[in-house]
């Protein structure tokens, strides 16, 4: 069975359930369905929600499933927020926000001496 389709596939305005159908007896049910804001998501939005879920939210695990930086999923999982219509708070992107983030996440015992370090040479490398 095919995905609900996001998009008109003709003009991209967003598409709205008006009808549902059983299987077994095909009885139709018309009527203006409201949609669960998780099913406008996009296919790698749903994915990361996913691994995320299946991690337990455990970025670090995350870390080392995906083989990605801390950064770049705290960044996709905003990007989810946003794409669900939530306010995403800005995150500290300057550099001393950075830092302190991953020393305090060594301190904290969420990473290692080694993949701290490995992340403040990373941020380094950055423009």
């Amino acid at each position: 069975m095919s995905t609900i389709p996001r998009k008109c596939p003709s003009c991209s305005s967003p598409l709205v359930v008006t009808q549902l159908s059983c299987t077994a007896c095909e009885t139709n049910v018309v009527g203006l369905f409201e949609i669960n804001p998780f099913l406008r998501l996009s296919n790698p939005s749903l994915r990361f929600l996913e691994d995320f879920i299946r991690n337990r939210g455990n970025v670090k695990e995350m870390e080392r499933n995906l083989g990605e930086s801390y950064w770049v999923i705290r960044r996709r999982l905003d990007e989810v927020i946003a794409e669900l219509g939530f306010e995403v708070e800005p995150a500290g992107d300057d550099l001393p926000t950075r830092r302190r983030d991953i020393l305090n996440r060594l301190r904290n015992g969420e990473i290692d001496a080694a993949e701290a370090a490995r992340q403040l040479t990373e941020l380094g490398k950055r423009p």
